[in-house]
C-alpha cells in the first residue's frame, strides 16, 4: 500500500524537479538554436492542418446552438458577440492544445524515449553534455511558442468560419455580426487566451520530455509513455483551463 502511494508521489516530484531544470537551463550557454528552429518547424508542420480543419467545426456548432439560442430572443444580430467570446477565450486555447498534444508532444515523448532506451541520454551525459539543456529546453521553447502562432491561427479561423456559417446559413446581417465581435471580447481576453496557449504547450511539453527521458525498458515502455503523455497533458489542460478562466474573469470584471 506504502509503495503504490509513493510512486506516483515520487513521480509527481520527479516531474517537477525537471521542469525547474529545465527553466534554470534556458538561459545557460551554449543555446540549442538549432534545435529549437528544426522542433519549432516540426512542431508546427505536423500540428497546422489539424488545427486549422478541428477549429471550423469547434466553431461553427458553438455558432449555430448559440445562434438558435439568440434567435428565439430575437437577438440574432449579436451573434459575433458570442462567436468571438467563444472562440478567442476557450476554443482557440483549447484546439491548440488538443492538437499541440495529440501530434507534436507525443511525437517529442518518442523521440525521446526511443533515445532513453538506446542510452543516447547517458551517452551525452558522459560527454559533458547535459540533456536537459541539449534536447529538452529546445523542445520545451518550440512547443510554447508554436501554440502561441497556433492560437491566434484558430481565433482567426474560428472567426471566418463562424462568420460565414452565420451570414451563408443562417441568414444573420453581416454588418451586425462584424460590430458584435468586440461588444465583449476585447484586449484583456486576448491576452488571456494567450497566456492560455502558451501554458497548455509549455505544460504538454513538459509532460512530454519527462515522460520520454524517464521511460524504463524497451519499445512497449515507449507507447506506453506515449499515451499517458496524451492523457496526463488533457488532464492538465483542464484544470489550467479552469484556473487561468477563473483568474481572468476575476481580473477583468
Amino acid at each position: 500500500m506504502q509503495t503504490n502511494v509513493a510512486r506516483p508521489l515520487r513521480s509527481l516530484g520527479d516531474f517537477f524537479a525537471l521542469a525547474l531544470d529545465t527553466l534554470l537551463q534556458m538561459p545557460r550557454r551554449p543555446f540549442a538554436g538549432r534545435e529549437l528552429v528544426l522542433q519549432s518547424w516540426f512542431v508546427a508542420r505536423v500540428s497546422l492542418a489539424p488545427t486549422v480543419m478541428l477549429s471550423i467545426p469547434f466553431t461553427v456548432l458553438t455558432v449555430f446552438t448559440l445562434n438558435i439560442l439568440l434567435v428565439e430572443f430575437g437577438a440574432g444580430d449579436f451573434s459575433g458577440s458570442g462567436a468571438a467570446l467563444g472562440t478567442v477565450t476557450q476554443i482557440g486555447p483549447i484546439v491548440t492544445v488538443l492538437v499541440v498534444a495529440g501530434a507534436g508532444a507525443t511525437s517529442m515523448c518518442a523521440d525521446l524515449g526511443a533515445r532513453t532506451i538506446r542510452e543516447e541520454l547517458d551517452a551525452l551525459r558522459v560527454l559533458g553534455i547535459n540533456p536537459v539543456q541539449a534536447l529538452v529546453v529546445p523542445r520545451v521553447l518550440a512547443a510554447t511558442f508554436v501554440s502561441l502562432l497556433l492560437s491566434g491561427v484558430v481565433i482567426l479561423t474560428g472567426l471566418i468560419g463562424g462568420f460565414a456559417f452565420s451570414v451563408f446559413v443562417q441568414h444573420v446581417t453581416p454588418g451586425a455580426f462584424a460590430a458584435g465581435l468586440t461588444l465583449l471580447t476585447g484586449a484583456p481576453e486576448l491576452v488571456i487566451a494567450l497566456i492560455k496557449a502558451g501554458l497548455f504547450g509549455l505544460t504538454a511539453s513538459l509532460i512530454a520530455c519527462y515522460k520520454g527521458i524517464s521511460v524504463g525498458g524497451g519499445a512497449a515502455a515507449v507507447g506506453n509513455a506515449v499515451n499517458e503523455t496524451v492523457v496526463f497533458s488533457f488532464m492538465s489542460l483542464f484544470v489550467i483551463d479552469v484556473i487561468v478562466t477563473a483568474v481572468g474573469v476575476k481580473v477583468t470584471i
